[in-house]
């Protein structure tokens, strides 16, 4: 059994019913969450863009104080438009020796070895496929240079709260001293702005949980009806946990690889995403509780975000 069918198959038996988030980017999961990041809704996208347009003098400056040769290692860079600012400005400091993008989205990997020659002709792209810790250990056989791991757009947030530090952890494990990570939180904040970015009014982030249904039909032969699924997006202000479920509005069953039936009640949820909002006090705090020593918080105008920098020192 594959880890996509396997993955699906233990989700969808469990109780509650979850799917893994890391599924949603196929070719169309990747073109919608792309329409996502452009919906009015969905502040994330514009306020880490304003900071990486408007501040890479001075991210280059807190990266290089104490290295002049630095590889680049991105944990899903999307189309790269918002690291590309820092990328340019490593560059023309000649301090960029290699620019590693990690994805679990061949089509992505194979967007960005085709594109960015073009943008960043002077770089040294490598493209890797796969999950990001282990194409980090992989990066690290590649080149034995310093690392800025770039972690950004709160995709830190879609760990659960208690899973996000034994990731965090592992990761600072896989680095050296003296390498650094560049990684974006979402910040707490009006919790009606917060739900309504992932309940956007067209629709995009209804689409994109849908599609992960279309892409088990498509890839492993099931028999999923979207028609009979709603999105429900919710936002806990307390915990600052923002969660999105898909719900079966009618008692049915579906049948993945003409061996695995799975029966849903009316009104079941099956877990689909979380994204955990965070203070500057809990993100300075997770960075010394894994092993890290928090640096500079660069912010938006409107402090809706931060792209924090945690270093790697010797304890």
């Amino acid at each position: 059994m594959d880890n996509f069918l396997k993955d699906v198959v233990n989700g969808l038996q469990s109780s509650p019913k979850y799917l893994n988030s890391k599924y949603f980017y196929d070719k169309k999961g990747d073109e919608l969450f792309q329409k996502i990041m452009g919906s009015e809704e969905y502040y994330l996208t514009n306020s880490e863009m304003e900071i990486l347009s408007t501040q890479t003098v001075e991210m280059a400056n807190a990266v290089l104080e104490k290295t002049q040769n630095i590889d680049v290692v991105e944990f899903g860079p999307g189309d790269a438009t918002k690291s590309i600012f820092l990328i340019k400005e490593l560059l023309k400091r000649k301090a960029l020796s290699a620019y590693f993008p990690i994805d679990i989205s061949e089509n992505i990997i194979n967007l960005l070895n085709s594109t960015l020659p073009e943008q960043i002709p002077e770089s040294n792209i490598h493209g890797l496929n796969g999950e990001y810790l282990h194409m980090l250990s992989q990066a690290n056989e590649i080149s034995k240079n310093k690392k800025l791991v770039l972690f950004l757009g709160a995709n830190i947030g879609n760990f659960k709260f208690p899973e996000m530090p034994e990731f965090c952890k592992k990761l600072r494990s896989l680095l050296s001293d003296g390498d650094m990570v560049l990684i974006g939180f979402d910040l707490k904040k009006d919790p009606k702005k917060i739900l309504a970015a992932y309940n956007d009014y067209e629709g995009f982030t209804r689409q994109f949980n849908l599609n992960l249904l279309s892409r088990i039909n498509n890839e492993l032969h099931a028999d999923f009806n979207l028609n009979n699924f709603e999105h429900y997006a919710m936002y806990d202000p307390d915990s600052g946990a923002c969660k999105s479920y898909l719900v079966s509005m009618k008692k049915q069953n579906v049948c993945i690889n003409k061996e695995f039936k799975i029966h849903f009640e009316e009104f079941e949820t099956i877990f689909m995403e979380f994204s955990h909002k965070y203070t500057i006090s809990q993100v300075d705090e997770k960075a010394s509780q894994c092993g890290f020593s928090p640096g500079a918080h660069f912010f938006d105008t409107q402090k809706y975000f931060v792209d924090a920098i945690w270093k790697c020192e010797p304890v």
